[in-house]
């Protein structure tokens, strides 16, 4: 198979939970932009990848069962989130609350909000009848979003 000349660079839509200067967590979609066409493999086209991250610190699973929210709670480190099945929704203290499933992704940065009328972080759940599988992949830092202020 031949790649398509100069193919145009990937944008991966995810959401992104982060915490303002007043301790008040918020999400919007932001995008992956950083791929750079590369040569991964001896026999394989070149294709498009991010820069690899040496700063991952754990990766664990979750079971989500249905039926349950799980209160106001922080993330307890920055962390990629990735449903692998069923589906979840994530709500922040401004009171959007937006809802994924498999192959949708989430980035987890809402350590250290402060508590505003029992509200704290984030609160999430499965939703519909079945379980939702996910995969965190915890991280040092945040990624760069030019739509969070530093």
């Amino acid at each position: 198979m031949t790649p398509t000349p100069n193919p145009p660079n990937p944008r991966v839509p995810y959401w992104r939970v982060w915490r303002d200067a007043e301790g008040i967590s918020h999400q919007h979609q932001a995008w992956l932009e950083n791929f750079e066409l590369t040569h991964l493999a001896e026999g394989m086209v070149d294709i498009w990848r991010t820069p690899t991250q040496t700063e991952t610190t754990g990766i664990l699973f979750l079971h989500v069962v249905p039926g349950v929210t799980y209160d106001w709670h922080e993330n307890p480190r920055p962390q990629w989130i990735v449903a692998l099945s069923g589906r979840w929704f994530l709500e922040t203290m401004d009171g959007h609350r937006v809802e994924m499933g498999p192959g949708e992704l989430s980035f987890g940065g809402d350590q250290d909000c402060r508590c505003l009328d029992g509200k704290q972080g984030h609160r999430s759940g499965a939703v519909g009848n079945e379980p939702a599988v996910l995969m965190l992949v915890q991280v040092e830092q945040a990624p760069a979003d030019p739509l969070v202020p530093a």
